[in-house]
């Protein structure tokens, strides 16, 4: 049933800050797929990518959007997972997906730590190159585009409420 809102974006664009405010406004549950893997690895983040390799956390972290199953929630997702087109194609099945849209500029500034964050960057990669990268493959997934850029939280939640007022979810929505 497609009853779920999914966040997508960049680390540091606020999927997990917003999606549990989200979750509180819309009397929804929230969950977090980077929460849901580092339970299931018993690891942090930056522990898996560290100890395991870039393919055996995107492994791990497309197993775990593969059997999330849950109704009526706001998922916060790891940064990585548009990665998998089999996850998406899934997370799609449950949900309308959000794409939380942040400048390069404004991202720099809140991602201070990327290793002890955990994220998913090759070798020698910068974070100007991950956001080249990605940039296209979150727009490809996203139903809905939020600029979060000089934005509030309470702002942000604001628009994603209008939006639901003007296009409901709904449960037999396929």
């Amino acid at each position: 049933m497609k009853n779920n809102l999914i966040l997508i974006g960049m680390p540091a664009a606020g999927k997990s800050t917003l999606g549990v405010l989200l979750a509180k406004r819309l009397a929804l549950d929230f969950i977090d797929t980077d929460l849901l893997l580092q339970r299931r690895m018993g690891l942090r983040l930056h522990q898996m990518i560290n100890l395991k390799g870039l393919h055996s956390f995107r492994a791990a972290e497309e197993q775990t959007l593969l059997t999330l199953d849950c109704q009526q929630a706001v998922i916060a997702t790891g940064g990585s997972v548009i990665y998998s087109p089999a996850g998406m194609a899934h997370l799609a099945q449950l949900g309308r997906i959000l794409y939380l849209e942040i400048s390069l500029e404004q991202l720099a500034r809140r991602l201070d730590d990327c290793g002890q964050r955990g994220v998913v960057m090759a070798p020698g990669q910068s974070l100007a190159d991950l956001y080249a990268e990605r940039t296209p493959l979150y727009r490809r997934y996203a139903e809905v585009m939020i600029s979060c850029d000089g934005r509030e939280m309470t702002q942000i939640i604001d628009e994603i409420v209008a939006q639901l007022d003007s296009h409901p979810l709904h449960e037999d929505d396929r």
